[in-house]
Parts: C-alpha cells; sequence; structure tokens
C-alpha cells in the first residue's frame, strides 16, 4: 500500500477548502456552528464534493468508474482504521468512526454518485426521488449525528434532515439546468417535462418561455414542499446547531426566491442570493450560536 501523505488534520482542511469553495453558502452557515462540529461537517461535504467531482467535473480525465471504484476501496480501508493515501477521506472515514454514522448512509450516497456514471434523466419525480434518496436526503442524515439532537429526539429528528437535504437538492436542481445540459443530464422528471410541453431542445435553447416557467414554477413547489417539512426539525437539534441549519435553510430558501423572482426563468442566468443579503442572514444567526455556545459551555462545567 501506498504510504500516506497527508496528516489528519491536513484532510480536514482539505475538506474546508473544498467546502469554501465550491459551497459558499453552506459554509457561511458552517461558521455558526462551534469548532468542532464545524470540522466534522466539512468532512461529510468535502467527501461529498470530491465523489461529485469524479463523475461531475468537466476537466476529469480518465476512467470515472474506475476512480470512483478507488474511492470505494480507499474508504473501505479508511473506515477499518486503516491510513490511506487520499485527500478527503481520511477525515471523512474519521468523523464516520467517531459519531457511529450508519455506513447505509454513505452506501446509498455512493449508489446515487455511481448512477451519475450512467443514467441522465428520471422518468417520475419518484424515480428522481430514489436518485436524490442518495444524493442528498443520505447528507442530511450523516450530519445529523454531527449536529446532534436534543435528548430522545433522534429518530424523530431524521425525517426532518432527510427532506432538509432534498429541499437543497431540488433547490439547486432548478438553479442548474443550463448547466446540467451541458454534461447531457435533465434533473427533471420526463414525466413534468410532457405535463407542460416542454422538450430537452426546448431548455437548450436558452430562452424560458411560458411552459418552460410554468415547468420550473411547478418544481419550485416542490422544493418548497421539502422545506416545509423540514422546518419542524430546527427545534429538534442541539441549541447551537440550530443557528446554522435555519442560515442554511434560508440561503438556500434564498436561491429559490431568486428563481421565483426571476418569474422562473432559469436559463437566462445562475440565481444567486445577492453578497449582501447572505451577510444579513449570517449576521441575524450570529448572536444566537453565541449565545447557544455559551450555554452549552456552562453545562459542561457544571455551572448554573
Amino acid at each position: 500500500m501506498t504510504p500516506p501523505t497527508m496528516t489528519l488534520s491536513a484532510s480536514y482542511e482539505r475538506c474546508r477548502l473544498l467546502n469554501a469553495r465550491h459551497g459558499r453558502s453552506f459554509y457561511l452557515a458552517t461558521l455558526l456552528l462551534p469548532g468542532w462540529k464545524r470540522r466534522h461537517v466539512h468532512a461529510l461535504y468535502g467527501f461529498a464534493r470530491h465523489a461529485d467531482e469524479i463523475v461531475d467535473s468537466f476537466t476529469m480525465t480518465g476512467d470515472r468508474a474506475a476512480a470512483l471504484d478507488r474511492l470505494e476501496e480507499r474508504l473501505t480501508l479508511a473506515l477499518k482504521g486503516e491510513p490511506v493515501d487520499d485527500p478527503v477521506v481520511p477525515a471523512f472515514a474519521h468523523t464516520v468512526r467517531a459519531f457511529d454514522i450508519d455506513h447505509a448512509d454513505v452506501h446509498v450516497f455512493l449508489r446515487s454518485m455511481r448512477a451519475d456514471l450512467t443514467v441522465t434523466r428520471y422518468d417520475t419525480y419518484d424515480d428522481l426521488l430514489g436518485y436524490m434518496e442518495g444524493s442528498a436526503a443520505a447528507i442530511g442524515t450523516m450530519t445529523l449525528p454531527v449536529l446532534e439532537t436534543v435528548p430522545g429526539a433522534r429518530d424523530a429528528a431524521r425525517e426532518p434532515a432527510r427532506q432538509l437535504g432534498l429541499a437543497f437538492q431540488l433547490t439547486n436542481f432548478l438553479r442548474d439546468v443550463a448547466e446540467d445540459l451541458r454534461r447531457g443530464r435533465v434533473y427533471l422528471p420526463r414525466a413534468d417535462l410532457d405535463r407542460f410541453g416542454v422538450t430537452d431542445d426546448d431548455l437548450r435553447g436558452g430562452v424560458a418561455d411560458r411552459r418552460v416557467r410554468d415547468l420550473v414554477a411547478f418544481e419550485a413547489g416542490r422544493a418548497r414542499d421539502h422545506y416545509r417539512r423540514a422546518v419542524p426539525g430546527i427545534d429538534l437539534l442541539a441549541p447551537s446547531s440550530r443557528p446554522c441549519v435555519r442560515a442554511a435553510l434560508l440561503l438556500y430558501g434564498g436561491i429559490l426566491q431568486r428563481i421565483e423572482a426571476a418569474g422562473h426563468d432559469v436559463l437566462a442566468e445562475r440565481a444567486r442570493v445577492p453578497r449582501r443579503d447572505r451577510a444579513s442572514i449570517f449576521a441575524r444567526n450570529l448572536l444566537a450560536a453565541a449565545v447557544a455556545r455559551r450555554g452549552e459551555l456552562r453545562v459542561t462545567a457544571g455551572t448554573p
């Protein structure tokens, strides 16, 4: 076996940098977490991004399936506590072991990543949900042990965590219709395109007519439903995690708001939450995060 080239701390730092570079909204929300939770959330994001780059990157060369095989092989070894030569797997495996994260969630995530190598579209929304179960819902449930819940709420918090992952993923699909088309993929169900009379050529044309806008509005309504189902889970989390998740929900919900404000035109330009709005959401949750951290420190210290 090739000797490891990175320390565990370096692997965690690589994961943090991946989050900062590729998930700006989510990264901003993670800054509201206590430091010890933050690095583990970055490890989960870093691994997800690492796998996603294998199957999605425009610059990736070589055999993507073989690269994903190698990633899974390294992960299997790392989960057994063996050293591996990989930039993000050591931190991810350490987090999975430290929080006893369900390996089934890890496997269903990798299954969806592998689907991206061969599946370019989904016939129905139920079919798409099957893909998102791994690509999104599993990320939510993997994160839950790190975020912690109030006593006795772990089982009840699992479904809202799933729903938040689905909401984020569907929001990204709507924002990235044009980019996904360049990869040869359509994450809008075929049945929905047929319902609104939209073809792939209509999407490639780059002009969102009434049919396209109605289609996007319909899918945005589905995303809103996932957000509504996710909201009750925030109060089930440990207090120090609530500001982060609340901010993430507002930031991703803000993308959906920008799509709606543009008349559901996702082809003209990529929807983005303005920097001032991101800063405002962060600032509104900063005090709550500080108060929650102090409260947890007092409990740990045993002081009233």
